[in-house]
């Protein structure tokens, strides 16, 4: 027990004799790691919500003039205007489900307790971050940066982790877990995103017609 407490909450010593002898020093502690990806998860979703209000601000800025252009019999630019509205619509839905994803993936982290946990925990966790970062790359380009450091900090903690424990990584169940949690966020995003935007007039086509949501 405390050697797990060492390798778990002890920070690295920054003495000059282990400076010298870094090449045998063994891996930093994980829990001021784990820590730190968390906080940096955490900065990645508010940027996403700052993100998705301003999509929601440019969404209401376009159904108005959707409105204003259907009560003019102006169809011509009511189509316009519904067609760029499709497309907010599509990438407000990718960040929400984004978001909700990562905050699933902190929740997670912030109950792990052991190296066990670590690694049941982590595997799947990359494999959200990498899907996150794929699909939000065209929408916010900073985040595949920041993004990857984070997956690299996860990387490093699960291999670290894996050693110390002598524990095997199923990547399989991994990935079903992964696959899991960005379903069912984008179930949860799907489901506010209708209850949150109005509908076009009726004589319209509808926004899911014209861009997959």
């Amino acid at each position: 027990m405390g050697k797990f407490l060492e390798k778990w909450e002890t920070r690295p010593s920054t003495s000059v004799g282990t400076k010298v002898k870094e090449a045998l020093r063994p891996p930093p502690p994980l829990k001021p790691r784990l820590e730190a990806a968390i906080r940096s998860l955490q900065s990645q979703i508010n940027k996403l919500d700052m993100a998705h209000a301003k999509l929601m601000d440019r969404d209401r800025q376009l159904f108005a003039k959707i409105v204003e252009a259907y009560t003019r019999h102006d169809m011509d630019h009511a189509n316009v205007y519904a067609n760029e509205l499709a497309e907010i619509r599509k990438m407000a839905k990718m960040l929400m489900q984004s978001r909700l994803a990562l905050e699933q993936i902190v929740v997670r982290l912030s109950t792990v307790k052991d190296l066990g946990d670590i690694v049941v925990t982590l595997a799947p966790a990359l494999g959200v971050v990498r899907d996150v970062k794929q699909g939000i790359t065209t929408v916010l380009p900073e985040a595949e940066r920041e993004l990857g450091e984070i997956g690299s900090l996860l990387s490093g903690i699960l291999v670290d982790a894996g050693q110390m424990g002598g524990l095997t990584i199923n990547f399989g169940a991994a990935s079903e877990d992964a696959q899991k949690i960005l379903a069912e966020a984008a179930a949860v995003a799907e489901q506010r995103m209708k209850e949150k935007l109005p509908e076009l007039p009726a004589s319209l086509p509808s926004i899911e017609g014209r861009s997959e949501l």
